[in-house]
């Protein structure tokens, strides 16, 4: 779970260095390929709300994050938009959607292929019939190359980031503790520790995992980071 000051760190690094403006064109390409006529979409794991912010010019958006200091920083660059605090396996909204969506990866945060299954069904269950369900999925277990030492560094206005981690794999999962540091100003080298875990699914559990839900299943391997994304849909009677 992101503490407060790692949050702002976090959206501060990602909203300067990542793409969500083109992430969020993918999206929504991907989602008018299968359903022209989407204009509601719901994003599970909305992180800071950067998908968001570029979606919302195209849809009636939502989002859900299990992080509150993450929804924080979202609901203060969304005004009007519903966020919700909850997990992707549990969360309710009385309503449905056209689209929805559960980007880079949050999806591997899961600690068990029932937990995916859980997570896919809740959030098909918001989906309207004929909807679509976009997941980035972390890493494939058949992908897996055991592990890596992965840097980078980043400036902005006033200050550097450095980050420094060693993927390992431990207990059949990915496991990395990623360590900041942050200088601002004049300001203490601030260092943070962010420990991540998450599953290895198979494209195969993915894969039952949608059909378990309702949803007919694609794997298109041209997502994000080379981890492809899988895109059902609910109640499709064709085999894509």
């Amino acid at each position: 779970m992101y503490e407060e000051d790692f949050a702002h760190v976090y959206d501060d690094i990602y909203r300067r260095h990542k793409n969500y403006a083109g992430e969020a064109d993918r999206i929504r390409e991907l989602a008018l390929e299968y359903r022209p006529d989407a204009a509601s979409l719901l994003d599970v794991g909305c992180g800071t709300g950067e998908h968001l912010a570029h979606l919302r010019k195209h849809f009636d958006v939502a989002g859900v994050d299990l992080a509150p200091p993450m929804i924080r920083i979202a609901s203060a660059k969304l005004p009007g938009v519903p966020l919700l605090q909850d997990d992707m396996c549990t969360f309710g909204l009385e309503r449905t959607f056209d689209v929805v969506c559960s980007m880079y990866s949050s999806v591997g945060y899961l600690a068990s292929a029932d937990d995916l299954f859980t997570a896919v069904k809740n959030m098909a269950h918001h989906l309207r019939p004929g909807g679509v369900l976009i997941v980035e999925p972390w890493i494939l277990r058949e992908d897996w190359n055991g592990g890596d030492l992965v840097e980078a560094g980043f400036e902005n206005e006033g200050g550097k980031v450095v980050r420094m981690g060693r993927w390992t794999t431990r207990d059949g999962r990915s496991h990395v503790e990623m360590h900041y540091l942050v200088a601002t100003g004049s300001d203490p080298v601030r260092h943070f520790v962010d420990e991540q875990e998450l599953s290895l699914f198979s494209r195969e559990e993915y894969e039952t995992a949608f059909r378990s839900a309702g949803c007919a299943v694609e794997y298109r391997p041209d997502g994000y980071a080379d981890r492809g994304v899988f895109i059902g849909v609910r109640g499709a009677q064709r085999t894509v």
